[in-house]
């Protein structure tokens, strides 16, 4: 499927979440930290949800991560969706630690709670995050 075909609606972005939108352009995914508490924060926010401490940066995440849960969408919630359904949407925990939703780009084999996933920049509304289904080796 040419995700550049599709007209999804883009992202809302805004000063705070301006870093993060950029990373992804260029194929990256940078998540907060807090210097306080040390913890990692996903969803761009303007303070930690943990500490509540100002302090926050970003860095970069390696991009790697396991599938929490998912759902197979056979409706979307905007028309511009309906030329790909059904396709995958799931909570991924990064290694980095936070929660994150995401689209799950199909793949050959089927989708599994614990399963591995690698971030996969796609052309979806602009630029989005997406997972893929990946095999690790213990080293990766």
């Amino acid at each position: 499927m040419d995700f550049n075909l599709l007209k999804t609606p883009g992202p809302t972005i805004t000063a705070l979440t301006a870093p993060f939108w950029k990373a992804a352009e260029e194929g990256r995914l940078l998540i907060q930290h807090c210097e306080n508490c040390e913890r990692a924060v996903f969803y761009p926010r303007g303070m930690c949800p943990h500490c509540w401490s100002k302090k926050l940066t970003w860095q970069e995440a390696s991009g790697k991560g396991r599938l929490k849960t998912f759902s197979l969408v056979h409706m979307p919630g905007h028309p511009a969706w309906k030329p790909i359904t059904p396709y995958a949407v799931g909570l991924v925990t990064p290694a980095e630690g936070p929660t994150m939703l995401s689209f799950i780009l199909a793949g050959t084999r089927p989708l599994h709670v614990g399963g591995m996933l690698q971030l996969a920049p796609t052309a979806i509304g602009g630029c989005r995050p997406a997972c893929s289904r990946r095999r690790w080796s213990a080293r990766t």
